[in-house]
């Protein structure tokens, strides 16, 4: 509704229960509305669409303290605030680069939450950086998202190139969402790639876990051989495990508590008999807390690729990654009739579809339900024929 604002109209001026409450814009004044409550409370606005095109509302003051003229008065000089103030923050995104705001204002925030921020810092360096790192932030269209995706093209694999693309995706996802002037829409919206839906399958049958188990027995790390069977035996994963410490570890109750996992929350596994003897076997130093400490400096190990790498390689399993033990765990259990759905609690997953890309069934498995079809087949065929020849006799 729009009227001509006065004192007695003000007054006068009420809104229904049912309705809670209404606006009534001024006549005179540009962007300038009374917004009447079902409470009787009246409050003077200003209206105005800002730099992106959204309604806004900012308050200017309470009618009963201040006349309609006031009103109008405090609604000029809001809207040239308004104005000036998305002037001077258009111009300041203009010099805010895709590098300072990357690590000014993302990677603090990465860090509050995502584990794998060191991962984002280096994907960031390597590729981001010397593409669009020194151009505006607003500045960035297509055009230089599709440089930066065709430059990394021939040296990528096209799932990590996938990952690049959602990096720098969820950056300007970010910078939309902290509404950060200048930055209008996300460049990578027509900008398309697919992710591989082929996932990699590996996991251990009884004799390659054999064989790994005596490689790990020789490794000259002496705590391999128990973080390699605490992964088989719990399907954790690797920084899980090495980051392991006693004070979550609760035998007598049967379980682990990981207090950070990569979903962010926490989560109890069970202790089996297998794990709580293994962990009876695991070689404790005063003073440390952690259950695999490294021997030489009492901290958890931060890599154990060479060890690992001089294992398996001596196990014939070069092709073998460590996160192939918690595909294998899944596929152990799969295969033993556990339910899909237990699965995916011993695992962590917070959806089925994730647990049903680890949980494997083993060709044998397949090949006997496979025969089962076969045996009624031909259990109908036999007992049709006898049929046959009992009528023809």
């Amino acid at each position: 509704m729009k009227q001509k604002l006065t004192k007695q109209l003000v007054d006068k001026l009420t809104c229904s229960k049912p309705a809670g409450r209404q606006f009534v814009r001024d006549t005179v004044c540009r962007g300038l509305c009374l917004e009447i409550r079902s409470t009787g409370g009246k409050t003077y606005y200003l209206s105005y669409r800002n730099s992106e095109g959204q309604q806004r509302l900012k308050k200017l003051a309470n009618a009963e303290d201040i006349s309609p003229a006031q009103a109008r008065q405090l609604c000029e000089q809001a809207r040239q605030a308004v104005v000036m103030g998305e002037q001077q923050a258009v111009e300041t995104a203009a010099a805010i680069t895709t590098d300072e705001f990357f690590y000014e204002r993302y990677l603090p925030y990465a860090k509050t939450y995502k584990r794998s921020w060191d991962t984002d810092l280096s994907v960031y360096r390597t590729h981001v950086a010397p593409i669009i790192g020194s151009t505006p932030l607003a500045a960035v269209g297509y055009d230089e998202v599709a440089v930066l995706m065709t430059t990394a093209a021939p040296k990528l694999k096209h799932n990590t190139l996938y990952r690049l693309y959602v990096l720098v995706r969820y950056i300007f996802n970010c910078a939309l969402r902290w509404e950060v002037a200048g930055v209008l829409q996300n460049p990578t919206n027509n900008y398309k790639i697919k992710q591989s839906k082929q996932h990699r399958e590996r996991y251990l049958n009884r004799a390659e876990t054999q064989r790994l188990m005596q490689a790990i027995q020789q490794s000259e790390n002496t705590q391999l051989q128990y973080i390699v069977q605490m992964l088989l035996l719990t399907g954790a994963r690797k920084r899980e495990v090495l980051d392991a410490r006693w004070q979550d570890i609760d035998v007598e109750r049967r379980y682990w508590r990981i207090p950070f996992t990569k979903s962010g929350v926490e989560r109890y596994v069970p202790l089996s008999d297998a794990v709580v003897s293994l962990l009876e076997r695991v070689p404790r130093f005063d003073g440390c807390d952690w259950v695999f400490a490294n021997p030489k400096t009492l901290e958890p190990f931060r890599v154990i690729f060479h060890s690992w790498d001089t294992a398996r390689t001596r196990a014939g399993l070069r092709d073998v990654r460590i996160h192939d033990l918690r595909h294998s765990f899944a596929s152990f259990l799969v295969n033993a009739g556990c339910s899909i759905y237990d699965v995916q609690k011993l695992l962590g997953h917070s959806t089925v579809t994730m647990t049903q890309r680890y949980s494997h069934l083993s060709q044998e498995r397949l090949l006997n339900a496979a025969n089962t079809a076969g045996e009624y087949v031909q259990l109908a065929n036999s007992e049709c024929h006898t049929s046959s020849t009992a009528c023809a006799n």
